[in-house]
């Protein structure tokens, strides 16, 4: 039923001659997806269950997304955002004057990962996530390369001491297993003499 705008029940909003029902933004939506991802999977970021998730209609997320096929490139966008721009723009504020390099190991390191394991797991069955993986692979490596050579290390040894570093990373992350934090900061520490040129 369209009501006259005065007349609309609390949580709606008017848009033309339709009632979109739950005023939630695009972020919103965003933000609940990246949570779902990371807790139950690729599978699970469906325009039902996240409205449930959020205790309000589809009407919402069909307001901010064309479809779900819209919804999954957004969260995509968005978690390379996340996961890559957000990580280098804060660890590039926090060095100051010293290298970035150590400061973004430990972070990387130390971090939950497990959107990172949810978003690698759906790029194994669908093709735009493996490019927004294979994207933000070239850009966190891109940038590692370059906090290398401006630490000092030739071209050559940047790209190969990158690759390491990105393949432990890439590792960790998708390993199941903990370690005791003593030989986690070991291991952390090892890395950070391998990032560095003396």
């Amino acid at each position: 039923m369209v009501y006259p705008p005065m007349l609309a029940p609390v949580n709606t909003v008017m848009y033309g001659p339709v009632i979109m029902t739950d005023q939630l933004s695009a972020q919103d939506w965003l933000d609940q997806g990246l949570k779902t991802l990371a807790a139950s999977g690729f599978t699970a970021l469906k325009a039902e269950p996240l409205a449930k998730a959020l205790g309000v209609s589809r009407g919402s997320f069909y307001w901010h997304f064309a479809d779900v096929g819209a919804f999954h490139a957004a969260i995509l966008r968005y978690w390379r955002q996340v996961a890559a721009e957000e990580i280098i723009a804060g660890v590039e504020a926090a060095a100051g004057d010293e290298s970035p390099l150590p400061l973004l190991l430990r972070q990387a390191f130390s971090g939950k990962l497990a959107l990172e394991r949810a978003v690698r797991s759906w790029a194994t069955a669908d093709s735009a996530a493996r490019n927004a993986v294979q994207a933000i692979d070239r850009r966190r490596l891109d940038y590692l390369m370059t906090l290398l050579r401006d630490a000092g290390f030739s071209a050559a040894t940047a790209q190969a001491r990158a690759q390491i570093l990105y393949w432990t990373f890439l590792g960790f992350a998708l390993s199941d297993k903990t370690l005791p934090k003593p030989q986690q900061k070991a291991l952390l520490d090892a890395l950070i003499h391998i990032a560095s040129p003396s």
